[in-house]
């Protein structure tokens, strides 16, 4: 029977146990059982409450489900859900039977997920019924998948073979004996977006997810058992999934899920009606919070902290946000490799405009294109060492060696060093973007610019908006014969709706002659930067 863990929070950081026996969604599930916590609501989705003894039968007879479909240990299930309790009840039932789950962008493309089923070689499927429509047109040619389970309604036709996911839980045991994994084995992965468009499998050990609530959930954000968790950032995210799965069951919190899109009118939905005390959000969605007509007034909201990951938190956003609702957002840096936040401000020591300082238990060093270290005040690539580091891109050896460099995993970010020891952004070491916290790449967009008739070529680079948020902007050079407008323009982003998920399209459309490029024909990115306003 795999061990549960335990920390010291005495010692800064934490001292941590993890057996060598151990499986995390026994490990998260059962220490709430052992705290007398069976009858306390775990979850409120949209359709209703779930206590956390509901949810400890739910992944047994998920895990149940699994096996008696003949589902077999260290194999693959791609997970693509809204977020309800489903997503937990699938996700830790998958890890609790030693399947390793892969929680997928529910934002994606049919070609996105095709190419995630090939690569992952997922033997089952777990999707909304609601995104069904995105994997209709590609199931057929999945050579690896076996079995289809479907949650929710959605208005397209399921598949002949598709199982229910309500049904397959109704008629599975509730009873389950964990799997005996390691601390060391894999657990789940996650798609990281790469710079030429092909995402990455990023693999996940067993331990890392309860390491990230000790390090981070309990001595930074100050989780308590009474707190009320809202994450607009969605499971599928690692900073999501941290905020909302993990940090829930670690602390026997309470935790809001929401299915639709995190507009503000969304979110000031569930701020006023569920009153939680702690809000995940990320720096657009925050912006566009103070920017909307209907923010709520302080005294109608109950959140005593947020936080801030995915992309750089605007210091005018901050201090705006801050000093309507009088309470502080933590912004702070993690990333997929990583699993969660490893360099935060805190409660008390908030600094607008800078990312804080290391989370207790991750190193970090900022160092020029040699390796070496750069003095304070100087701008270089951070690096960061701690025990949350995935073990690898499955497939992807190059990649690997890149950006995993013995206890040392590469961020891609620049930072510099300030006076005060707090790190500042400053931007990133490739051309890839951030845009409402998710990587694009700029070779992504072109690719799919030049697929419309009038393009013969096109440039991507990132351009800051009203609120300093990183969003791309496309540079066009078009075929002979097609004239420049405002409705071509319209077009393309249009066109590159229909190609990509609707968060890449370029918010502005540039027209040239002719883009600058090398004698060696490749695009010079820093000339058409030097372009902005």
């Amino acid at each position: 029977m795999p061990g549960l863990s335990r920390a010291d929070f005495g010692t800064s950081p934490p001292r941590i146990d993890i057996p060598r026996d151990y499986n995390a969604a026994h490990d998260l599930i059962e220490r709430n059982l052992a705290a007398g916590r069976a009858d306390k609501v775990a979850y409120v989705d949209d359709r209703g409450r779930t206590t956390f003894g509901e949810l400890a039968r739910r992944v047994n007879r998920f895990a149940n489900a699994l096996v008696e479909l003949g589902m077999r240990p260290e194999e693959r299930a791609l997970v693509c859900l809204l977020d309800s309790v489903d997503f937990p009840t699938a996700f830790l039932g998958s890890i609790k039977a030693g399947i390793v789950p892969i929680a997928a962008n529910t934002l994606l493309t049919p070609a996105d997920y095709a190419y995630m089923l090939n690569d992952s070689r997922a033997r089952t499927l777990v999707v909304s019924g609601a995104l069904l429509p995105s994997f209709l047109p590609i199931l057929a040619g999945m050579k690896h998948l076996k079995h289809v389970i479907v949650s929710g309604d959605g208005q397209a036709a399921r598949p002949a073979h598709a199982l229910d996911f309500d049904a397959l839980l109704k008629n599975a045991d509730d009873g389950f004996e964990a799997a005996a994994t390691t601390r060391d084995d894999v657990c789940f992965w996650l798609y990281s977006s790469g710079s030429t468009g092909a995402p990455k499998g990023t693999m996940h050990i067993h331990s890392s997810m309860i390491t990230t609530a000790y390090l981070h959930g309990g001595p930074i954000v100050g989780v308590r058992e009474d707190d009320v968790l809202f994450s607009a950032a969605k499971l599928f995210f690692a900073y999501g999934l941290g905020n909302a799965l993990t940090y829930t069951l670690a602390f026997g919190t309470t935790t809001i899920l929401m299915a639709e899109r995190p507009t503000p009118e969304a979110v000031f939905k569930r701020l006023k009606e569920h009153r939680p005390t702690i809000f995940y959000g990320v720096p657009t969605l925050f912006a566009m919070m103070m920017a909307s007509a209907a923010l709520p007034k302080r005294e109608e909201v109950a959140i005593r902290l947020c936080t801030s990951a995915g992309e750089a938190l605007p210091e005018h956003v901050g201090k705006r946000f801050s000093g309507h609702f009088g309470v502080d957002i933590l912004d702070g840096l993690g990333s997929t490799e990583m699993l969660h936040v490893y360099l935060s401000n805190r409660p008390g020591d908030v600094r607008y405009g800078s990312s804080g300082r290391p989370v207790p238990g991750y190193r970090l060093r900022v160092v020029d294109d040699e390796g070496h270290p750069v003095a304070d005040g100087e701008v270089g690539e951070l690096q960061v060492n701690g025990p949350t580091s995935a073990q690898g891109y499955w497939n992807n050896r190059e990649k690997s060696h890149a950006t995993f460099q013995g206890p040392w995993t590469r961020s891609g970010d620049k930072y510099r060093i300030d006076a005060d020891g707090r790190y500042v952004y400053s931007g990133r070491t490739d051309d890839m973007l951030k845009v409402g916290g998710i990587y694009v790449s700029p070779i992504e967009v072109e690719s799919a610019l030049v697929t419309h008739e009038a393009v013969l070529e096109a440039a991507v680079i990132g351009r800051e908006d009203a609120d300093r948020l990183v969003k791309p902007m496309a540079y066009v050079v078009l075929k002979p014969g097609r004239t420049p407008s405002e409705v071509l323009a319209g077009e393309l982003r249009e066109h590159v709706k229909l190609h990509l998920a609707p968060y890449k399209f370029p918010r502005w459309v540039e027209f040239l002659d002719e883009l600058p490029k090398t004698a060696t024909g490749k695009i010079q990115r820093f000339k058409l930067r030097a372009r902005l306003p």
